[in-house]
């Protein structure tokens, strides 16, 4: 068996592969495209291209494809194969330059929220050369963007790509104003956490729910669910183990590097971590890790759901956005160093992100919004819909004595004492971490824990990284203008803590109190759900924003207004039809059923004899029967408001009528039919319970 170190990489033509079957010449030219955005010219394309081609060939590749992420939230790919006729009736295998940097998919047949027409089909996709490319099966995967016919983007590639532009080139003006001048870019850098939900195959397909919306419209509270707290860090169950294993091959060869495994709080959850990378590959590696993870799960008899909230009444499952700011000399920008205090850089940057997450805490929420995130926010583990910092003890007092004009006097690292001799001994951390903060710093690094598990993180990134920008415009506009700069950068300091405080919150984000005093007292934007906020999108001081950093146009941002909305529209909808069909043709007519059973029981007992009493039957038949009735008078309400939706005008008038009588009406029927379930003989019930599906896995 090959080792780790044999495997990792092997499919991915990345930089060893690279400076190996390159011309000298050409590898540097194309380093300097990657590492410093210079334009790409066609001859070092042509050479790549075929160094491409005998490689991915000599690994079993006959196709090729311009892999890219479409609006759609998931990943896109047009496979051609390398064959080319030859004079003599064969075919020979050609790739050339213009194949690897240009495609052309249809651009219409995505979603484009207005951008593109039927009748207007042209698209392209254009390599992404800072992405190495990858063999997927038997074919060469090229990451590219993808534009349409006018040049609009429409992936999400692009405008990250143009996030990262715009923050590299504001982050280098202050490091210019510090004396640095041998950093050459600096790139925002992510690991994504991945949480995800194990069920077994053969239980899975018994679910309509499960299979047309990814998550159970209805189940009933198992007996047994995280409250013992013993799944948590707990032994892996071998079956999730040889998952797990056959999983990290899969992503090794990729190049994707997976690092930490682990069973989650909820039973049947898990996650699975990767270290750091720059953001555009980051983004790329988690859609292939989400592809890869249900690829490798049906291998195994199971089925990896990634939905934010599967189950309810345990954790949902999100995917912990771990950010920094790097640059290519190898410096965080973020690390405070052994007196965070004394370092003028790391505070200001660190006063950039504050500022950023203040001012556009709105996109932020934008940017995680989607119907399955909406179950998850504030429930279970998960932070709520109300974007906070926390800082953590140290920073924060730092902030305060700027403010107040105070000396700041350091502690010093404490030592942890077990009381355990043969235990060693350690320096405690400056700061705990809070689990229930929305956007968390954790040492050299801010954790963005709102975003859902199936979520691109490039929707987060792309709004984190030009709010960024834009606090760092800002402060460079000011003091390059500065006749004291050290006068005006304490002074831009300690005024953006006073305006923005309102945003660092280290407490319990789960307490009733502070989402009152969030939005009653501090003024914080408080949208519980994706149609509250997603109009906000629109607002002026966002579209200003992202437009002066060109990170997309008012176009653009028109078009994902409409995407999301329509995609939150059509996911209730889809969900809804589901409950109605479920209750309707299987729950309905199962309770009937043992119902039917226990009239039979009771007027046997009565045949009897009249003194045989009957009063389980009785009171259980009254029960259900009322039951049955209530399911089917919630189905048919139900049914009638789908249909009122389906007639609003416009995605913004749907989405609230969803918001503001559907959900609640699937609210009702689903009640009634956990009530049925707890009632009914499980012989009769029609699909798997909770308790089987969360505990089935062995």
């Amino acid at each position: 068996m090959s080792t780790v170190t044999e495997i990792f990489g092997s499919m991915v033509f990345d930089d060893r592969v690279m400076k190996a079957t390159l011309p000298a010449k050409v590898y540097f030219s194309l380093k300097r495209t990657i590492d410093q955005g210079d334009d790409l010219d066609i001859g070092v394309a042509n050479a790549v291209a075929a160094a491409m081609r005998d490689w991915a060939v000599e690994r079993g590749a006959t196709h090729f494809t311009h892999w890219f992420q479409p609006l759609t939230g998931i990943t896109a790919e047009k496979h051609d194969s390398f064959i080319t006729p030859s004079p003599d009736g064969g075919v020979i295998m050609e790739f050339s330059g213009r194949e690897l940097i240009k495609g052309e998919p249809d651009a219409s047949s995505f979603p484009s929220g207005g951008l593109r027409a039927t009748f207007e089909a042209r698209g392209y996709t254009a390599w992404d050369p800072t992405s190495y490319a990858f063999i997927k099966g038997r074919t060469l995967c090229i990451p590219t963007a993808f534009c349409s016919y006018g040049g609009e983007a429409l992936d999400k590639k692009t405008p990250l790509l143009r996030s990262m532009e715009a923050l590299n080139h504001q982050a280098l003006r202050i490091i210019r104003l510090f004396g640095d001048t041998s950093v050459k870019c600096v790139k925002p850098s992510v690991g994504p956490e991945q949480e995800y939900f194990l069920v077994d195959r053969q239980m899975y397909d018994k679910r309509q729910d499960l299979v047309f919306t990814g998550r159970t419209l209805f189940g009933a509270k198992p007996p047994k669910g995280q409250e013992m707290d013993d799944h948590y860090f707990g032994v892996i169950k071998p079956r999730v183990a040889a998952y797990m294993e056959e999983l990290n091959r899969e992503l090794w060869k990729l190049g994707i590097l997976a690092k930490t495994e682990h069973n989650e709080v909820a039973p049947a959850q898990h996650e699975l971590a990767p270290i750091y990378t720059t953001t555009n590959v980051a983004t790329d590696h988690n859609q292939l890790t989400m592809e890869i993870m249900q690829k490798v799960a049906a291998r195994h008899g199971l089925v990896c759901l990634l939905h934010e909230k599967p189950f309810a009444g345990v954790n949902g499952s999100g995917k912990h956005n771990n950010w920094s700011l790097t640059t290519d000399t190898g410096v965080n920008l973020l690390a405070p160093g052994k007196t965070p205090s004394e370092n003028a850089q790391f505070l200001l940057f660190l006063c950039a992100v504050i500022k950023a997450v203040d001012d556009y805490q709105d996109l932020l929420r934008i940017a995680v919004a989607t119907a399955g995130n909406d179950h998850r926010l504030g429930a279970n583990e998960a932070p709520p819909a109300v974007v906070s910092m926390f800082l953590g003890d140290e920073l924060t007092a730092i902030l305060e004595s700027i403010e107040a004009g105070t000396p700041y006097s350091a502690a010093g690292k404490q030592v942890m004492k077990l009381g355990v001799n043969v235990l060693p001994q350690f320096t405690k951390d400056t700061t705990d971490r809070n689990r229930t903060s929305p956007f968390a710093f954790t040492g050299n690094k801010f954790e963005f824990r709102m975003l859902g598990s199936s979520n691109s993180i490039a929707c987060a990134n792309i709004m984190l990284n030009a709010a960024v920008a834009e606090s760092l415009r800002v402060y460079a506009d000011r003091l390059e203008q500065a006749e004291d700069f050290e006068s005006t950068l304490h002074d831009m300091i300690r005024k953006t803590i006073a305006d923005h405080k309102r945003i660092i919150f280290n407490g319990n984000g789960y307490d009733d109190a502070w989402i009152r005093e969030a939005t009653e007292k501090r003024g914080l934007c408080n949208y519980r759900t994706t149609a509250d906020c997603i109009p906000h999108l629109l607002d002026r001081k966002n579209v200003e924003m992202l437009t002066a950093h060109r990170v997309f146009t008012q176009a653009e941002l028109r078009s994902r207004m409409e995407i999301t909305l329509e995609n939150y529209c059509k996911t209730v909808i889809i969900e809804a039809n589901t409950m109605v069909s479920m209750a309707r043709s299987e729950i309905a007519p199962a309770v009937e059923a043992y119902t039917k059973e226990l009239a039979q029981t009771a007027a046997l007992k009565k045949s009897l004899s009249e003194d045989i009493p009957c009063t389980y039957e009785s009171g259980l038949l009254k029960k259900l029967s009322g039951l049955t009735e209530s399911i089917c008078l919630s189905a048919e309400e139900l049914a009638d408001a789908v249909s009122r939706v389906g007639q609003c005008d416009g995605v913004l008038a749907q989405s609230a009528a969803i918001r503001d009588e559907l959900i609640g009406k699937m609210g009702q029927l689903r009640i009634a039919c956990d009530e049925a379930e707890v009632l009914t003989a499980r012989k009769y019930w029609p699909f798997p319970t909770y308790g089987e599906l969360l505990f089935g896995v062995r």
